[in-house]
């Protein structure tokens, strides 16, 4: 079992019952952020990227509750000078955990903290828990090596942006869910600033045009597999 809130641009939380994740905790000074810190309390956190609408609340949240931080490289070194625990990894490594296993992939993107300090490469990350398998592209553009990582792993949630300007706008996450080929896409990264202003309903009628099953969540929505 695995329940999943979208909680707003690319923040999720994953719960397995016994574990609590969540992903690129954007909530202090998000517009769009149905809920406040004090609201969550996770394990761990998986951040793609160090941009400030990704790394967001991550070391508030880590210190108050002993979370693991799980990032690539340079940003797991980032957060540890901040005197969080983390967990360093990198693009196509994977590792199990309490919760089940996760690994980085490639993203198209930047990263760096909100000093300008390089803080390594973007990634996505395919996170294994509650039985189900989770895609959470990152910030990205469309590639076609996404074709691989839906041949790798039997992807059940795929998660993707469709803000364009920073990111794949909608007609390039279409293709990059017919690349993946998920049981279910989420769109993500939407609507939070002005420059990434889409129509979640419009990519959703493009994916059920394909054949493929897309859900528009609402912020703060929470759905179980």
């Amino acid at each position: 079992m695995l329940k999943l809130t979208y909680l707003s641009h690319s923040s999720f939380l994953l719960n397995d019952g016994n574990n609590k994740l969540i992903i690129d905790p954007f909530i202090t000074g998000n517009p769009t952020m149905p809920l406040k810190l004090e609201d969550l309390d996770p394990q761990f956190i998986v951040l793609t990227h160090a941009h400030g609408d990704h790394l967001g609340d991550a070391v508030k949240l880590a210190k108050k509750h002993e979370s693991l931080i799980i990032a690539v490289n340079e940003l797991a070194n980032y957060v540890a000078e901040q005197g969080c625990q983390a967990h360093n990894m990198h693009i196509g490594g994977g590792w199990n955990f309490p919760f089940g296993r996760l690994k980085f992939t490639i993203a198209h993107h930047g990263s760096s903290s909100p000093d300008g300090r390089y803080m390594g490469e973007p990634a996505g990350v395919v996170i294994n828990m509650g039985g189900k398998t989770v895609y959470h592209t990152g910030d990205t553009g469309l590639f076609l090596d996404m074709k691989l990582i839906g041949e790798l792993n039997k992807i059940d949630i795929m998660l993707a942006p469709i803000g364009d300007n920073f990111t794949m706008g909608i007609d390039d996450a279409v293709k990059a869910v017919e690349f993946v080929d998920p049981k279910l896409t989420i769109p993500m990264h939407y609507n939070t600033f002005g420059v990434i202003q889409a129509d979640p309903e419009e990519f959703k009628r493009k994916v059920q045009s394909i054949g493929k099953n897309c859900r528009v969540m609402q912020f703060g929505e929470t759905i179980e597999f």
